[in-house]
């Protein structure tokens, strides 16, 4: 990638390309993250290694489009996609989120600041990132817990399912769309909410 002179970019661009869109760009790929962990750092992935949607990387996080880098985050995608799927994997899986998914998210925000120092875009990583991943993991503890508790488990696999197309239409919208990420994550939010409510109403005594 070449160089650039990031305050001649910064001046030349915006506050608009510089700040709001990777901002908003960051928050649809961290809140994804807060369901997947790494299926949203794959897509980013591919999507700078392809030069897709316009996506690019700072370069400090350069690595993350070579081949072993991809490979590595495919593996771990797959292995999370079929451990998710799994009762009691779920939850352990879902347990370690609380750790690992705001770094994840912290990462993938501040990736896609690229046009200013690599202070500020950590620092806006973890400021964008870190509180999306934390709060849509924890919607999706709700709905898990929801789900183990009404259908003894059983029901886990179709929620995980609905999860995986959350997370990844979520990262297709903000690649494609990041201006309306914020609609779309209320959006995401009330059908994780609306999910575990439906969940819970369908087997509650009594219930048709």
């Amino acid at each position: 990638m070449p160089e650039f002179d990031l305050g001649t970019v910064g001046a030349t661009l915006g506050p608009l390309q510089v700040w709001v869109l990777p901002a908003l760009l960051g928050l649809g790929l961290a809140s994804a993250t807060g369901l997947r962990t790494f299926l949203p750092l794959l897509m980013l992935a591919l999507a700078a290694k392809f030069e897709l949607f316009g996506v690019r990387l700072i370069d400090q996080m350069e690595w993350l489009v070579s081949w072993p880098a991809i490979a590595a985050l495919g593996t771990a995608a797959t292995a999370e996609f079929a451990g998710d799927k799994i009762p009691a994997v779920d939850h352990f899986l879902n347990a370690i989120g609380y750790v690992v998914r705001p770094v994840a998210g912290a990462v993938a925000a501040g990736s896609v600041f690229w046009a200013v120092d690599p202070t500020a875009a950590a620092i806006a990583g973890v400021i964008v990132g870190a509180p999306a991943a934390l709060a849509f993991n924890a919607a999706q503890t709700g709905a898990r817990v929801t789900s183990t508790a009404t259908t003894g488990g059983l029901g886990n696999p179709v929620v995980s399912f609905i999860e995986d197309v959350l997370a990844f239409v979520t990262v297709i919208v903000a690649f494609l769309a990041p201006i309306i990420i914020p609609i779309v994550l209320i959006v995401l939010a009330v059908v994780v909410f609306r999910l575990a409510r439906r969940i819970r109403e369908r087997n509650e005594p009594g219930a048709a």
